[in-house]
């Protein structure tokens, strides 16, 4: 990483602009490289993520890394993976499980981050809340529409649904997405992470 990743990636992990909103505290959870080639948008961290501050270090990590085909040492290979949620800290506990991701993180961060990411050659865009921030008026009326429609946003970009234990009936209702989107996928993520 470069001095000015590394002191961007440095001031994040300090911000304290929502402490006051959040129940479990502050804990910016995040990895960016200079030299990453695949960015992956989240939504924010669940209570294990936030504990560890290691991203994707739950159940739903495990089931992300087998759409990616990937293994842990190449998922938590800076050069390979920047991992940046809409939000970096956990936002606590709701009625329907957790909150979503604080608003304040992406408007106050992301433009800096991606800046300094010049090497990546395509963003999965996990989840309703990265979709409808980078796909805009892009996005389809639905997630469900916008991942099986994933074709369109491509090269750029690949939306997934979240790799949530909590959405398996989301998951048995479209067995197209494993079926036919997440070979696909795989063929995007190899590629990337083996050209010269």
């Amino acid at each position: 990483m470069n001095a000015e990743t590394d002191a961007l990636f440095k001031a994040i992990k300090r911000c304290r602009v929502c402490e006051s909103g959040l129940s479990a505290g502050v804990n910016p959870v995040l990895t960016i490289d200079d030299r990453s080639k695949i960015l992956i948008v989240g939504q924010a961290p669940g209570t294990k993520v936030h504990s560890s501050g290691i991203p994707w270090d739950d159940q739903s990590g495990k089931e992300l890394r087998s759409w990616l085909g990937v293994a842990e040492e190449t998922f938590y290979d800076p050069k390979n993976f920047a991992i940046v949620p809409m939000g970096f800290c956990y936002p606590g506990k709701g009625k329907n499980g957790d909150l979503p991701p604080r608003r304040e993180c992406a408007p106050l961060w992301h433009e800096s981050i991606f800046e300094q990411l010049q090497n990546i050659k395509l963003t999965l865009l996990i989840g309703q809340y990265a979709q409808s921030y980078y796909l805009r008026g892009e996005k389809c009326r639905t997630l469900t529409e916008t991942v099986r429609n994933y074709q369109r946003y491509l090269p750029t970009y690949f939306p997934l649904p979240h790799p949530s234990p909590r959405n398996f009936i989301w998951m048995s209702k479209n067995l197209w997405f494993k079926e036919g989107a997440v070979p696909v996928l795989q063929g995007w993520i190899d590629r990337v992470l083996h050209e010269a």
